[in-house]
């Protein structure tokens, strides 16, 4: 071979740098969108930081107007600014098939990684845009009460109607929280779908999300009754559709028609719970992922059992665990805020339902979507039912052993979901 023909002409030198460099290019979007997947929080994280910018004055004005025995703050401002440009990271864990929780947060569409790629950037894109472009009205649309015939939810229809205008009063004047700043598929990663009664339902765990799910399935003509549907059933099951199942024409159009509820409760009681739920009982998941991280670094001279299996955690220490901007491990869905969890002034619920009031509430919106009349809410505890439910009086019982600056730490970590949903402030 001569030594001419081995030098390539400027063509081929061309075409192969073409070549390497669109490959490149895929694997860098590649690896980009599979960080975004695996740490959702801190991607959402660093968008907040650069979006969101809430005044004084708005504020101010916010807690001048509730009850003054809600929210009593020094400086409500300071506290709302460091809940929105947080730098600590907060990725969102789930659990797998094998353990007690639920399905990973984003779907992962057939087909190879870069048609993945390309269609989730592509769609997110769009979707993003119809949000740009869409008048983000959050006026109140009035819910259809042609199938409610009873004069008994007079009074429930009254109070649901003070939440729905409070949490969308509060989302007009925090104009910093009402842009879609989130993965699309994330932001609705944790939305329900039924789609005979046309119902989407944001899961908030520790808020009666275990029986909603039983009622969705009776809906959806999968059981006869909530009553014999089994723990293992609801959460291992798979038999329930969520919305980032959808691509983003199905997203978008459930989104503008379906009828769409969200169910929290007080953030105290909520943590208190999930706390008690995941490290006061033996768990397969919680324990070794979440047990031995925190033993690990909050418990000085730790015994080698704890360090091994991650059981025993005590309260304080969990509490060090979720104030701490460096983490040893992410966040959970079970103690994650609402307002991560489901987006309330992105996603314009039409029903606020809470747990303080969760059968009442259940039963009335089964009216509204025209549930069969013989359905009614599940009113058992789903697990560890020979324990006392998590109460206020409870939730005092643990806090007695914090300090008055951790109590209020806890307060700041979950103050928005406190605004958005006007629970009276604890007291401290």
């Amino acid at each position: 071979m001569q030594p001419s023909e081995l030098v390539m002409n400027p063509k081929q030198v061309f075409l192969s740098v073409l070549l390497f460099g669109v490959a490149g290019l895929l694997l860098f979007m590649y690896l980009q969108v599979c960080i975004e997947e695996q740490h959702p929080g801190k991607v959402e994280k660093r968008r907040e930081q650069r979006a969101t910018s809430v005044t004084r004055e708005k504020i101010q004005e916010h807690i001048t107007n509730q009850n003054p025995k809600s929210h009593m703050l020094k400086d409500p401002k300071d506290k709302l600014a460091n809940l929105l440009n947080s730098k600590s990271p907060t990725r969102v864990f789930t659990e797998t098939n094998h353990s007690q929780g639920e399905a990973p947060a984003l779907s992962r569409n057939p087909g190879s990684p870069t048609i993945q790629l390309i269609e989730k950037q592509q769609g997110t894109k769009i979707l993003f845009r119809k949000f740009s472009e869409t008048n983000w009205s959050v006026d109140i649309q009035p819910l259809n009460k042609s199938l409610v015939t009873d004069s008994k939810w007079k009074r429930i229809d009254a109070t649901q109607e003070k939440r729905r205008s409070f949490l969308q009063e509060f989302c007009k004047k925090y104009g910093g929280v009402s842009r879609p700043q989130s993965h699309v598929f994330h932001m609705v990663s944790r939305i329900y779908v039924e789609d005979k009664h046309k119902i989407l339902y944001c899961e908030v765990p520790k808020a009666g999300c275990s029986n909603w799910k039983r009622i969705l399935m009776v809906l959806n003509g999968l059981a006869p009754s909530a009553y014999n549907i089994s723990h293992d059933a609801v959460h291992y099951g798979k038999h329930l559709k969520k919305l980032d199942s959808f691509d983003l024409k199905g997203i978008y159009s459930r989104l503008n028609t379906y009828t769409k509820a969200v169910f929290v409760r007080d953030p105290m009681e909520r943590l208190v719970s999930a706390f008690r739920d995941k490290f006061e009982h033996p768990n397969s998941y919680y324990h070794p992922v979440f047990g031995k991280a925190i033993i690990k670094k909050y418990r000085p001279n730790a015994c080698e059992e704890a360090l091994n299996n991650g059981s025993g955690v005590k309260f304080r220490e969990f509490i060090h665990y979720l104030l701490d901007s460096h983490r040893p491990v992410g966040m959970d869905i079970h103690w994650e805020k609402v307002s991560k969890l489901c987006y309330p002034c992105l996603i314009h619920y039409d029903f606020v339902g809470k747990f303080e009031t969760l059968e009442e509430d259940a039963n009335y919106f089964l009216q509204l979507i025209g549930a069969p009349k013989e359905l009614k809410f599940p009113n058992f505890k789903d697990r560890h039912s020979s324990d006392k439910r998590t109460n206020a009086q409870v939730v005092g019982q643990y806090l007695k052993d914090l300090t008055r600056t951790e109590r209020q730490l806890i307060y700041d970590f979950y103050y928005l979901d406190y605004l958005m949903f006007n629970y009276t402030t604890p007291f401290l």
